[in-house]
């Protein structure tokens, strides 16, 4: 049978102008969309990329506060530097390739050096404007999508210098986007950090850090360091570490103030490092693995001219500390061995307890050897993706599958959530564990249970986190359980054993709440899902006298062509966030220690939504 040949003339070849190359591929610009329910959905990239060029200006010594709003979708940005040129401020925001950061005398270290940022908000905003203050006089221009819509005459202004901006991202764009005040807590935060003597007011909370790094590590610590926090600083070069009781490495990295949360050269090279030099300090050849077991630690150095891996800068790829220069792993490894050698040689109480807790890792290492063994064995008897796991054809450490991000995992319980999920599921990306019964209160246990409990053994397998997340096989990990008592003591019972054991899953973002609705509302016409007793209202108001209600006591109630509505496109997923408010085991102690009634009020008159900007 013939092929069927496509016309291929000049009619076929157009040229995109910047606007709609980025609105028609946001994803090379931005990374992902996403509605804010995770850190790095686009419309915190966004809010990133303006407050990007504040922080270069403070960099350079112009302008020590920044000011940031975010209400109703709208984001307001005020710094105190220099100002754009006024006569090249809309330039800046709508000619890609254009911007001063392209001279490296004036920004040498600089966040980003692509002339990308602040255009590709322009063009996926529905409302843009920027204004610039310089020596008393002011330039304003307004966009929407891209388009210039108003380019005003200079004026005469009080202001001090600097840059104004405000946008709404793009609805059709960014569906349904809400602002998740914890994720911008993180990014604000991380800016101070990096950045002493820098002043942030968003929404009028002050953020400030004294202590670099030091702070970023006190703040975010999710139990008791063993020993106090080794900080050690040089030229261009900043490290903070210590050891805690909990599973697993725990790392910040940034670069030139970058928060590079997919890690890089730079990372690997001080995972590498802090390894070697502790291993010569003592003398004896301890496994790196059992070195780094349990470590929290942060690294933030400066690169000139630095190479990422995506334009969103979230994984470093330089090999050299500039051109020319010294390789990033030299760099990092010669400062660890003069600066950290000489610490713990001048520190030797410190130097004992990090020994301790080596061995220690070492010892529970080597008894959990066995067990893994065997319970490997027990998962592959067990015939895991018949008896407990409805898989989907994609994952997410399979590069070449463009849907990876979409990859999810429902865990639920009973027989009837179970079946209504996996008929309803998308079969190519979306997954379902089936539980059988409440899980173990895992609070306060070794990881040998993690192997000899059967439930948590396969979980473990369907997920394949034995080894880290870096082979995570779901992008996201959905607690769907119900809204009632039992369905909140499975959650917490499913969540102290990923904080227990795997707590990068959920610092990284991974873990969600499935949100189901408690009201259908219909009449002949419409119907209506609730979320909420105010949403129920709402619908029996719009769809006027005597609609029918049904109220759902849980999600085997739900039918399957229902539920379809739940776990499509419009899902409705909460994040599972650790606070810096307090500590990760006073928190676990709380919840899940022995039972009191204190605790039983608190969680059914506290849990709630974290609630958008």
């Amino acid at each position: 049978m013939a092929t069927q040949k496509s016309n291929y003339t000049e009619e076929n070849i157009r040229s995109l102008d910047w606007k709609e190359h980025i609105r028609m591929r946001p994803g090379m610009y931005i990374g992902k969309l996403g509605d804010g329910a995770a850190p790095d959905d686009g419309i915190y990239v966004l809010v990133k990329e303006v407050v990007d060029n504040s922080i270069d200006e403070f960099v350079m010594g112009n302008g020590r506060r920044i000011d940031v709003k975010i209400k109703d979708g709208l984001t307001a940005v005020r710094d105190y530097g220099r100002g754009i040129p006024l006569g090249k401020v809309i330039d800046c925001v709508s000619k890609i390739n254009t911007g001063g950061k392209y001279d490296s005398k004036a920004f040498k270290k600089s966040v980003g050096l692509n002339g990308v940022g602040t255009k590709a908000v322009n063009a996926l905003s529905d409302h843009f404007m920027v204004e610039s203050y310089r020596e008393g006089k002011v330039k304003k221009a307004v966009f929407k999508k891209g388009e210039l819509k108003q380019d005003a005459k200079l004026e005469k202004t009080a202001e001090k210098d600097g840059t104004y901006i405000e946008f709404v991202p793009d609805a059709s764009i960014f569906k349904n986007f809400n602002y998740k005040a914890p994720y911008l807590h993180k990014l604000f935060w991380n800016y101070c950090y990096l950045n002493r003597g820098l002043s942030i007011y968003f929404n009028g909370e002050k953020f400030i850090s004294e202590n670099g790094l030091k702070d970023l590590l006190e703040d975010n610590m999710e139990s008791e360091p063993l020993y106090p926090i080794i900080h050690l600083e040089g030229e261009d070069i900043e490290v903070a570490f210590t050891h805690v009781r909990s599973y697993g490495e725990n790392y910040y990295s940034f670069v030139n103030g970058q928060h590079t949360t997919q890690g890089g050269t730079h990372l690997s090279a001080f995972r590498e490092a802090i390894a070697k030099v502790i291993k010569d300090f003592y003398g004896k050849n301890y496994e790196a693995v059992d070195i780094r077991q349990s470590i929290v630690a942060a690294i933030s150095i400066k690169v000139i001219e630095p190479v990422f891996e995506s334009q969103t800068k979230t994984k470093l790829g330089s090999q050299e500390i500039e051109p020319n220069g010294k390789s990033i792993r030299a760099f990092i490894m010669d400062f660890l061995k003069e600066k950290l050698d000489n610490f713990l040689h001048k520190n030797a109480e410190i130097a004992d307890t990090l020994e301790k807790k080596i061995r220690q890792s070492e010892r529970e290492r080597k008894e959990l050897s066995g067990i893994q063994k065997l319970a490997r064995e027990r998962a592959k008897k067990s015939n895991l993706h018949n008896k407990k796991l409805r898989d989907c054809r994609s994952h997410f450490n399979e590069a070449k599958d463009e849907r990876r991000e979409e990859t999810t995992l429902f865990i639920t319980e009973g027989d009837s959530a179970s079946g209504s999920i996996t008929k309803s599921r998308d079969v190519n990306t979306q997954a379902v564990f089936s539980l059988r019964g409440k899980p173990l209160n895992s609070y306060g246990l070794t990881k040998k249970v993690v192997y000899e409990n059967e439930e948590f053994n396969l979980l473990q397998a369907a997920l394949n986190i034995e080894d880290g997340i870096d082979d995570l096989r779901y992008n996201k990990v959905v607690i769907a359980t119900d809204a009632d008592v039992d369905g909140m003591h499975i959650r917490l019972l499913l969540l102290t054993f990923f904080l227990q054991f795997f707590p990068d899953l959920v610092r990284k973002g991974h873990v969600y709440i499935l949100q189901t609705p408690l009201f259908r509302v219909r009449n002949k016409k419409e119907t209506i899902y609730c979320y909420s007793e105010e949403e129920r209202l709402s619908a029996i108001a719009k769809l006027g006298v005597k609609p029918e209600i049904t109220r759902f006591k849980g999600l085997g109630e739900i039918s399957p062509d229902e539920f379809a509505n739940f776990i499509g496109p419009d899902i409705r997923l909460d994040p599972v966030m650790i606070g810096k408010e307090a500590k990760l085991e006073d928190v676990l102690e709380f919840y899940m220690g022995k039972n009191t009634p204190t605790r039983q009020e608190f969680i059914i008159g506290n849990l709630k939504v974290e609630e958008a900007l």
